[in-house]
C-alpha cells in the first residue's frame, strides 16, 4: 500500500480529468517568452541553478530563457577545455515545446567554440538514456577523445518548462562538482552581460564541419538484446502495450516492436507540446509523470487488453508499469521486484554486484537483498550517486522511489550510468514471461515473504531559512529514543552506502522509518515513511516524524 499526500488543500478535484483547452500552454508566447525575457541575474530565481538533473524553469518566470543556455553552453564549453575533453558530445532533445530553440541556442554556441557535436538523424527525438548509451558505446576502450553529452529536457515536468543536463564521459549526471563549476561560470557570464560568449547564426552552426548526425535511434534499438530476453519475450506470446506519453522515444517503441518480432501496441504516437491529451496530475497540472495515477489513466483505463502495460515519462528515463493484477504499480513495488527477479536470472552478473537503493527507497528492498545474499548500497537521492557502480559493475542494479532505474547489460558490463525508463519497462515484460505472473503478482507474493509495506509521503511548509537547517540536520540533534512506540534503531544524517550527507534525516525503528528532506524547488519539505506493521502504525510515524523535525527545526 502506498500514498502519497500532498499538501492540505493542495489537491485539485479535476485531477484524474482530461486537460481543459484554458489549461494548455500557449506555445507561441512561451517561445516568445524565452527569447525576449531577459533574466536578471541579481534576483535568485533567475539565476542558473543545477537541481539533481541540471537546470530548469519556465520562460514566463525568466528561469529558462535563451541567455540562460547561452551562459550554461559557454561554460560547458570551457569545462570541456579544462578537462582535457576533446572528443564529440551527444545532444538531443524531448518533446517539451522549449527543447528546440533551446538546442538551436546551445548548437551556436558549441560549434563557434568548434565542439564536433552528434545531432539526432532526421531530428528525431532522443531519450535521455539513448545519450548515456552513446557515450558509453564511443568511450569504449578510449583513453583519449572522450565523448561526453546534453540532454535538452525537464523531465516529466509541466508544458511550461525546459530543462538542459550535461552528463560527462562515463555517460551519467554530471556530479555536483561539476554542476556547481559550470553552474558559477555561467552566472558569472550572466553577469558580465555574457561577453565571454562564442555564437554563430543557427544555419551557419547547422552546417559546420563539426556538426554532424548520429543514428541515435538504430543503435540504441539494435544493442537493446544484450539487455533484454526477448526471446523469452516472443516464446512467451504476450501481448503488451505502451503509451510514449508523448515523450522523446514516441518512434522508438514501434522499431523495437518490428526488429525483435514482439506482440507491442503503441497506445499512440501523438506529439504535442501542449500535452492536450494528458488527465491532469494531482494538482491540476499537466506532468507526463509515468508513477502519478492521476497522469496514467489512458494506459490504466485499457489495461485488461494486455498481459502487462507500461509507459514512460518525457525524456523516457522513467517508467511505469500497469499490470493486470494491480493496476499501476507504485515504483517501489516494482524496483523490489525487478531486484528480486535480475539477481535470479542474470548468472553472468559478478557475484561481487549489489544492490543500489535511495535513502527514501522501500525498505522491502533491504529484505530481497538480505535474502539474495547481495550487497544493499544505499545513497542519497539523486541517480548521479550510481553512476560509478553501474560503470564499473559494482552495482548491478540502481533505483530511485520515483521511478528512475538502470540495470546492467546481461554479461554484466555496464548498459547506462543515467536512468533509463525503456529498459526497466521492457524488463516487466521479460519477467511477465519467465515467471508466468505480471508484476503486480509477483509483488503480492514478496508481501507473503516479508510482510507488507505501508508507505506514504507527506509534505510541509518550510520557510528558506527552515529548509537549509533542515539539509544540514545531524544526528545529534534528534533527540527522541522511540518511534511510534518502538527503540530508534538509527538516526542517520549520512548514507550508508558512500557516507555522502543525504541532505536530512533518516530515522529507523525494527518495523518502520522516516526520512525528512527539503525541496530542491518549493518552499515544503517532505516526509517519506513506511511502516511493515500496518495503517495505523504509519499514520504514527507521519505524525511524530513531523513533531520530530519541527523540534529538530525550532532548535537550529
Amino acid at each position: 500500500m502506498t500514498r502519497i499526500s500532498p499538501l492540505a488543500g493542495a489537491f485539485n478535484s479535476a485531477a484524474g480529468q482530461p486537460s481543459q483547452p484554458a489549461q494548455l500552454v500557449d506555445v507561441g508566447k512561451l517561445v516568445d517568452a524565452y527569447y525576449n525575457v531577459k533574466p536578471d541575474p541579481t534576483n535568485p530565481a533567475q539565476r542558473v541553478a543545477f537541481g539533481t538533473s541540471g537546470h530548469r524553469g519556465s520562460s514566463f518566470d525568466g528561469s529558462f530563457n535563451e541567455d540562460h543556455i547561452v551562459a550554461i553552453t559557454q561554460a560547458i564549453c570551457a569545462y570541456r577545455t579544462k578537462q582535457g575533453i576533446d572528443g564529440p558530445l551527444f545532444i538531443g532533445i524531448d518533446t517539451h515545446a522549449l527543447s528546440a530553440p533551446a538546442f538551436e541556442t546551445s548548437l551556436e554556441v558549441l560549434a563557434a567554440n568548434g565542439v564536433q557535436v552528434l545531432v539526432s538523424q532526421g531530428g528525431e527525438y532522443t531519450p535521455t538514456p539513448a545519450i548515456s548509451h552513446a557515450i558509453l558505446v564511443y568511450n569504449r576502450g578510449r583513453k583519449t577523445g572522450l565523448a561526453d553529452g546534453i540532454v535538452v529536457t525537464p523531465s516529466h515536468n509541466p508544458p511550461d518548462n525546459g530543462g538542459f543536463k550535461y552528463n560527462t564521459p562515463n555517460g551519467g549526471p554530471a556530479d555536483t562538482d561539476v554542476t556547481n563549476w559550470i553552474q558559477d561560470r555561467a552566472n558569472a557570464s550572466l553577469e558580465a552581460g555574457l561577453r565571454d560568449v562564442r555564437r554563430l547564426p543557427f544555419e551557419q552552426a547547422r552546417n559546420a564541419s563539426t556538426t554532424r548526425a548520429h543514428d541515435y535511434l538504430s543503435t540504441y534499438v539494435a544493442d537493446l538484446g544484450h539487455a533484454i530476453d526477448f526471446d523469452a519475450i516472443r516464446g512467451s506470446g504476450i501481448r503488451m502495450g505502451v503509451d510514449p506519453l508523448g515523450g522523446a522515444g514516441v518512434h522508438y517503441w514501434a522499431r523495437i516492436a518490428e526488429r525483435y518480432k514482439i506482440e507491442l501496441d503503441v497506445v499512440s504516437e501523438q506529439v504535442d507540446p501542449q500535452f492536450g491529451f494528458m488527465t491532469l496530475d494531482w494538482d491540476g497540472r499537466i506532468r507526463m509523470d509515468p508513477s502519478s495515477s492521476y497522469a496514467m489513466q489512458r494506459l490504466i483505463a485499457i489495461k485488461d487488453r494486455y498481459d502487462i502495460a507500461f509507459a514512460c515519462d518525457t525524456d523516457h528515463d522513467r517508467h511505469g508499469i500497469v499490470t493486470r493484477s494491480a493496476g499501476l504499480l507504485p515504483p517501489n513495488h516494482y524496483l523490489s521486484v525487478a531486484i528480486d527477479y535480475l539477481f535470479q536470472h542474470r548468472p553472468q552478473w559478478g557475484r561481487d554486484a549489489g544492490v543500489g537503493k535511495t535513502v527514501v527507497s522501500t525498505a522491502m528492498i533491504d529484505r530481497v537483498a538480505a535474502r539474495l545474499g547481495r550487497k544493499l548500497v544505499e545513497v542519497p537521492v539523486g541517480f548521479k550517486w550510481f553512476v560509478e557502480g553501474l560503470f564499473h559493475g559494482s552495482l548491478g542494479f540502481g533505483g530511485e522511489e520515483s521511478a528512475g532505474a538502470a540495470f546492467l547489460r546481461r554479461d554484466g558490463s555496464v548498459w547506462t550510468t543515467d536512468k533509463d525508463g525503456i529498459v526497466p519497462a521492457l524488463l516487466s515484460a521479460e519477467i511477465t514471461a519467465r515467471r508466468g505472473r505480471d508484476p503486480g503478482a509477483l509483488y503480492a507474493e514478496l508481501t507473503d515473504e516479508f510482510g507488507t509495506a505501508y508507505a506514504d509521503r507527506v509534505e510541509a511548509p518550510a520557510t528558506a531559512a527552515q529548509k537549509t537547517s533542515l539539509a544540514k540536520l545531524s544526528a545529534q540533534q534528534v533527540q527522541s529514543t522511540e518511534l511510534a512506540g518502538e527503540k530508534i534503531t538509527g538516526v542517520l544524517d549520512r548514507a550508508p552506502g558512500n557516507n555522502a550527507p543525504i541532505g536530512g534525516i533518516k530515522v529507523s525503528s525494527e518495523n518502520g522509518w522516516f526520512a525528512a528532506r527539503p525541496s530542491g524547488t518549493e518552499d515544503i519539505y517532505k516526509i517519506y515513511a513506511e511502516s511493515f506493521r500496518d495503517d495505523a502504525h504509519l499514520r504514527r510515524i507521519l505524525g511524530e516524524a513531523q513533531g520530530i523535525v519541527d523540534g529538530a527545526l525550532t532548535a537550529c
